[in-house]
């Protein structure tokens, strides 16, 4: 087996274990908690464009880790979630953070939305310093280290 093989063969394996963690926390408090970290996670340059939209939605379509939930759910969410970013990016933040933070006091599955975060950031290729600082903001929301996820 090639080093790339086994690469692949890992990630997926991660991919396949997330998937199984997230399908524990199958209720709608943890989507939306997911869903809002998207979208905060794709307004971290300032602007949501229409490329980070049509993109974030198909990764969300597509997604083991959110598959478990409803798609037109996921979908109502995001849009809901997207308006409010649309209207004020500081408002979208402050809405997003405050969906976010009904995980406070569910340590496992803040962990968890924060790997989903994570792993949604890290789907394009690109996971740049900016997206970075959000979700390290995620996690001293919600009181989980960030170093624990490297950023």
């Amino acid at each position: 087996m090639s080093l790339f093989d086994s690469l692949k063969q890992k990630v997926q394996e991660a991919r396949s274990q997330l998937t199984l963690e997230v399908s524990k926390f199958r209720n709608r408090e943890f989507m939306e908690a997911c869903i809002a970290s998207c979208a905060l996670v794709a307004a971290a340059d300032g602007n949501v464009s229409s490329a980070e939209k049509q993109k974030m939605m198909k990764f969300i379509q597509q997604s083991d880790e959110l598959k478990v939930f409803d798609t037109k759910d996921v979908i109502d969410f995001f849009n809901k979630i997207n308006t409010n970013f649309e209207f004020d990016l500081e408002i979208g933040k402050a809405e997003a953070l405050k969906v976010i933070g009904k995980l406070r006091n569910k340590p496992e599955a803040a962990r968890l939305m924060v790997r989903v975060c994570v792993a949604i950031a890290n789907s394009d290729g690109a996971f740049d310093e900016k997206e970075k600082q959000v979700i390290r903001e995620i996690c001293n929301d919600l009181g989980v280290p960030a170093d624990s996820f490297d950023l």
